[in-house]
């Protein structure tokens, strides 16, 4: 049964001037998404910044936006780490904070083998109870998991899905070729989203959804209701608002953005820095064509 079908929004974590989580913006930012179609909610991954939020930090994010969502969407934890030990201890604490799901991303830096993935995977699968998402973004990680490792880890039961931010869809396509539906595909990369759904993918876990999470959900909702039409053209139409947003390193730009549109969710932690100067007013023109900014 797959843990949510269209659009995640993979959630900035808010912080103020002191670099300290805005626990009550998280939740202001909660309700909008519950209030625009939305379909689930990632708590600290990439763009929550999780790499530099402490443990006890990242587990109350999850623990109160899960209390706060109370069962309406899925909650997913981002409880990754290259030390398996600490995702297993991460993983479980989620698990009792409320989220739904946990997205595992691939061991960076050390990295390892193909079966060190699935011993590592394994561990962690074992040590839970709820699903998870495997991640596999080797842009940042330096590493991806193969389409035969997919296959090997969809035969662990609660091993549910993956999320693709590989940009590889050959690769992605051989994936859904080998697993069928014993693991469910989720975009990774926003401008292909409709792509993957065209080979059988679940939905987005997305950046862009942050912004614009009705278009996110409804390029989903428009391919499943069979209006590829529709689909491609919400899909294409976003094209410079997907540009915007990865015209540094995210989470960046979308804070930036946000930031520009109102939400207020402060900067980013170090070493991520503020926007360059050319690149505030490149998001701010494509927000503005978008009709987002006046």
């Amino acid at each position: 049964m797959s843990i949510f079908t269209g659009s995640c929004v993979a959630l900035v974590t808010p912080f103020k001037p002191d670099g300290s989580v805005n626990f009550e913006k998280l939740i202001e930012l909660t309700d909008y998404h519950l209030a625009h179609k939305t379909d689930a909610i990632l708590i600290c991954g990439t763009t929550g910044e999780a790499s530099t939020i402490s443990d006890e930090d990242q587990v109350e994010c999850v623990r109160l936006v899960a209390e706060h969502v109370n069962k309406k969407i899925p909650v997913i934890a981002g409880a990754g780490s290259n030390d398996t030990a600490h995702a297993v201890e991460l993983g479980v604490a989620c698990e009792k904070a409320g989220a739904d799901a946990l997205l595992l991303v691939t061991p960076y830096y050390n990295k390892t083998t193909q079966r060190g993935l699935v011993a590592h995977y394994t561990k962690i699968a074992e040590a839970v109870n709820i699903p998870i998402i495997l991640y596999n973004v080797p842009g940042r990680t330096g590493m991806g998991i193969s389409p035969e490792t997919c296959l090997v880890l969809s035969k662990v039961p609660n091993i549910a899905a993956v999320k693709e931010a590989s940009g590889n869809i050959s690769e992605i396509a051989k994936t859904a070729a080998l697993c069928g539906d014993a693991l469910d595909i989720y975009s990774g990369n926003d401008d292909q989203t409709l792509p993957i759904l065209s080979l059988g993918g679940k939905g987005v876990i997305s950046v862009t959804a942050n912004i614009i999470p009705d278009e996110m959900h409804d390029i989903c909702e428009a391919y499943w209701n069979g209006d590829h039409k529709e689909a491609c053209r919400l899909q294409l139409s976003t094209l410079g608002i997907f540009d915007a947003l990865f015209c540094e390193v995210n989470p960046i730009p979308v804070k930036g953005a946000m930031n520009m549109l109102g939400f207020d969710v402060g900067e980013c932690h170090l070493p991520l820095v503020d926007l360059s100067e050319a690149h505030k007013e490149f998001v701010k023109n494509e927000l503005k064509k978008y009709g987002l900014l006046k």
